[in-house]
């Protein structure tokens, strides 16, 4: 058995992996101890990144080239030949009627930087159309727009070292507990290093990262610069800013200083729903600390003001000087493992190679020089959002989706679905092919996965990592890079650019790619011309900038107080706060917000894999107050719907007091291959997106939530030892579109167990017969039935060796619970055969049912901790005994609080 140094595809900390594999099979996976973003640490999704690509997963893969010509055909294999041929055609087709701009790329922060560097240079120098935009719009562009607007240039001036060093951690719309767990293990070591370390956590919701703050400011949705502004004002009427450096460092500090006057702590708190209080208490810590670090995520990008809520949050570290030193300074958060690489090679709709803006002329002509073409387009392209808006219009023809998928991450889904199905091609170049956005593909291209790939990634610290390949590609995909240098020399023949496609792509390897990047970044802030894959091997992640004849890269950046802008001074942003794009209102009278599950990732292509990934939140859920639920007259596990001003979803709701009353929060993982219709969460999320950053406001929706009363209750479960769980979701998933309610998720550890949670009609014997053959339950000589017509009770079960190994209740389902668990335990069901279709709510021997794992690292569950904490034992106890919370620590957050109840 070998090890192979790589790292994570989860989210933005860039976490360092060793990969245990054969040389054909990757069989674990353990955090690399000399990886400085992690140290060994992994996450929960990180550690079980090996049961992603286990040969039971082989066939959510793409492997082979899938090509269709008439929409009402199913996809066929074909070879790359002529699958790239076909695309080249119909590409070079649309082009030469219609003009570059009719076609239109929409990639992934899952590429590598060799991906999207090449992907990049494929639409900007050899067709000539900006149309190139990445899912990075829609969870750092405000990040970058604010960091351009506030300090010159898209650079996150710290490093996570910054955190052991910090005296007051500003943490602002980020769960880092759930969303950057290996970030929130490291404040916790800072913390208990440093006892006099103040943590202020700014959220609308009281998550786990909020539980642990020493103070919690719970502000309304969207009034972040109202709170920002606030702040700002109690500085200067303490006299706590820093003017020698505000004097010669920073402009435009006078107009701020205006526009800040009117935001007094009384008015931030009637805006806010804030005790003036805490206002004073955040600008005093913020301000008079000796360090202060501020962290922030999709809570202020996903805005239609995130640019300006970026800014105003700079304002308060370039007013008090906390910027430029150890501890101090604006640490945005980065979403996926390599959106900081994409923003380095230019890789959205408004950008050029290198931090070079599109608008330039100068840097224009440096991006055609080093192509090698007459000139770079320079209108900016279509926006994630706009993009697939002009997709429905018909001005875009065809698109290129690769690694991401729309059909469920972008807002408005009725509007993004019915744009796929208008569009004259679309190409999905992916690693999985069971995703929303897959149904839509005209053209499948197989992707090389995790594991598979060769490059490098850089993470919200600005380090450079290499990614390296511990087995060789699955079936017959290739790598992303690979993919776009063919098709680019496919599509020059047809363009009459033969020859200049063949030098442009012409590279053999990522390295070739990788240094031609490099080159493009001399003498630009992102300098890495010191760099080389010989010395990332050698002396492991660097950070840059890196110019040629440095050692090693800059850990921080402004510490002389010079910017990258005209003047060599950072600039102050006046912005007045903006209300979310919508209020409640009669119609819609709640906020609702969305979030992130500990233990899923994005749209759950890959952790969606992974049984034990669905026990901490088993399904789609909307968290509500308990007054709300009852003004509803609602009860705890109702089935509802949420409807917006977009669409509307049905979930189940449940019980919550992390909001105030007036807002519901619901996980955005949820898409339509786990839920009832087409579409999943984001059919309620509206499409206005931010005016400078073009993000949009996927973090808010005004709704309106009503009981569910249509059908009666359905659950079937199925354990899964030897088919594939997967073909049995497969099955299931062509139900769902036909269903007023339905969840469909898996249950179990080692063993999977396929479990669907619908609504169905009085009537819907054809369903119910699809179901039973997913199930397994449609042979009568391997299945026990149980039927009472006059209360449309319908139930089935099947025990293969002695363990009950499908399910099916409908009509009556109160038993479903302990029935999932003995599925999943997997132990013998002779004891509870005579009550298998009984309707009780707990097994007939009495235990009670585990309820929510907890720990997925040693499978520890509620139950069991809640009755280790009231039978006396301490959490250093617990801990001895089971081990929960000693491995990846994502669940500690939880552990601490419910040793408390």
């Amino acid at each position: 058995m070998s090890e192979t140094k790589s790292t994570c595809c989860y989210c933005g900390v860039g976490c360092g992996v060793l990969v245990e594999h054969d040389g054909t099979q990757i069989t674990g996976v353990r955090g690399d101890p000399d990886h400085p973003a992690n140290f060994g640490r992994l996450c929960t999704k990180g550690a079980t990144l090996h049961l992603t690509v286990a040969p039971g997963t082989r066939s959510q893969r793409a492997l082979v080239p899938e090509l269709r010509t008439d929409r009402a055909a199913t996809r066929q294999p074909v070879g790359w030949d002529t699958a790239l041929d076909h695309v080249a055609d119909r590409f070079a087709a649309i082009i030469r009627e219609h003009g570059p701009d009719a076609v239109a790329f929409y990639g992934s922060g899952q590429w590598l930087t060799e991906d999207y560097y090449v992907f990049n240079k494929l639409a900007k120098g050899l067709i000539g159309t900006n149309n190139l935009d990445t899912n990075s719009r829609l969870c750092m562009s405000s990040a970058v727009a604010g960091y351009k607007l506030s300090l010159g240039v898209d650079a996150p001036p710290c490093s996570y070292t910054d955190i052991d060093a910090t005296d007051c951690l500003f943490i602002a719309g980020s769960n880092t507990a759930f969303a950057h767990p290996i970030v929130f293990r490291r404040i916790e070591a800072a913390r208990e290093a440093n006892p006099d370390m103040k943590l202020v956590v700014v959220d609308p919701r009281r998550t786990d990262t909020a539980e642990a703050a020493d103070l919690f400011l719970p502000l309304l949705p969207g009034t972040d610069i109202a709170l920002f502004n606030a702040m700002l004002h109690v500085m200067l009427w303490e006299g706590w800013l820093k003017r020698d450096y505000i004097d010669a460092h920073t402009e435009g500090f006078d107009a701020l200083k205006r526009l800040v006057r009117e935001y007094t702590p009384a008015m931030a708190a009637t805006v806010c729903g804030l005790p003036k209080r805490d206002i004073e208490l955040a600008a005093e810590w913020f301000a008079t600390s000796p360090a202060t670090l501020s962290m922030y995520c999709q809570g202020l990008n996903q805005s239609t003001s995130g640019t300006h809520k970026n800014s105003a949050l700079i304002n308060l570290h370039l007013a008090t000087g906390q910027i430029g030193r150890a501890g101090a300074g604006p640490f945005s958060l980065t979403g996926q493992p390599n959106a900081m690489g994409g923003r380095e090679v230019g890789a959205l709709a408004n950008l050029l190679s290198a931090h070079r803006d599109m608008s330039d002329p100068t840097h224009r002509a440096d991006i055609a020089r080093l192509w090698g073409v007459p000139d770079v387009p320079s209108v900016p392209g279509k926006p994630a959002v706009e993009l697939f808006e002009a997709i429905g219009r018909g001005e875009i023809k065809a698109v290129w989706i690769a690694a991401t998928n729309p059909a469920q991450s972008l807002p408005d889904q009725a509007v993004v679905h019915a744009a796929l199905a208008a569009a004259e091609l679309v190409v999905v170049q992916d690693t999985y092919r069971h995703t929303e956005t897959a149904a839509y593909a005209d053209v499948l291209l197989p992707a090389t996965g995790w594991g598979e790939k060769d490059g490098t990634v850089t993470n919200s610290e600005r380090r450079i990592s290499r990614t390296r390949a511990a087995v060789p590609p699955l079936g017959e995909s290739r790598h992303d890079w690979q993919i776009a240098c063919d098709f680019a020399r496919r599509l020059g023949a047809r363009l009459d650019k033969a020859e200049l496609a063949a030098r442009m792509f012409g590279f053999d390897s990522p390295e070739a790619v990788w240094n031609e990047h490099r080159e493009s970044t001399r003498g630009r802030d992102l300098d890495i011309t010191g760099l080389s894959y010989a010395k990332l091997e050698a002396d492991g992640p660097q950070q840059w900038p890196c110019p040629e004849g440095a050692d090693t890269g800059r850990v921080r950046l402004y510490e002389d107080g010079v910017f990258p802008t005209p003047s060599g001074k950072a600039r102050f942003v006046a912005a007045d706060y903006v209300a979310t794009a919508e209020r409640p209102s009669a119609r819609y009278p709640l906020h609702l917000i969305t979030g992130r599950l500990r233990d899923q990732w994005h749209s759950m292509t890959r952790t969606g894999l992974v049984p034990r990934l669905f026990n901490h939140e088993p399904e789609p859920q909307l968290h509500m107050h308990a007054e709300d639920l009852a003004r509803r007259d609602l009860a705890d596990g109702d089935i509802v719907r949420v409807r917006s001003r977009q669409g509307a979803a049905v979930l189940k709701v449940i019980a919550s007091d992390t909001m105030r009353p007036g807002q519901c929060f619901v996980p955005m993982h949820w898409g339509g291959n786990a839920m009832a219709g087409r579409f999943g969460i984001n059919a309620l999320t509206p499409s206005a997106a931010d005016p400078t950053s073009k993000q949009p406001e996927l973090k808010h929706a005004a709704v309106q939530v009503d009981k569910l009363t249509d059908g009666h209750a359905l659950m079937a479960m199925r354990r899964v030892t030897g088919d594939d769980p997967f073909a049995v979701l497969g099955a299931l998933r062509r139900q769902l579109p036909d269903l007023p309610y339905a969840s469909l998720t898996l249950a179990g550890r080692e063993v999977p167990v396929v479990v669907l949670k619908a609504r169905v009609g009085e009537a819907e014997t054809a369903l119910l017969d699809a179901v039973d053959a997913a199930m397994g339950l449609d042979d009568p000589a391997q299945t026990l039935a149980y039927a009472d017509t006059h209360r449309d009770i319908a139930k089935r079960a099947r025990v293969d060796d002695d363990i009950l190994s499908a399910v099916r209740l409908s009509g009556e389902t109160r038993a479903a619970d302990w029935l999932t668990e003995l599925m999943v335990r997997g132990e013998s069901a002779a004891a509870v055969r005579p009550w298998l279709f009984a309707p009780l709510t707990q097994p007939p021997a009495g235990q009670p049912t585990r309820g929510k794992v907890v720990c997925n690292c040693f499978d520890v569950s509620e139950e069991a901790i809640l009755a280790a904490f009231h039978g006396g034992e301490s959490l250093d106890q617990l801990q001895a005994r089971t081990q929960c919370g000693t491995n990846c620590g994502s669940c500690l957050p939880e552990l601490k609080r419910l040793a408390t109840r």
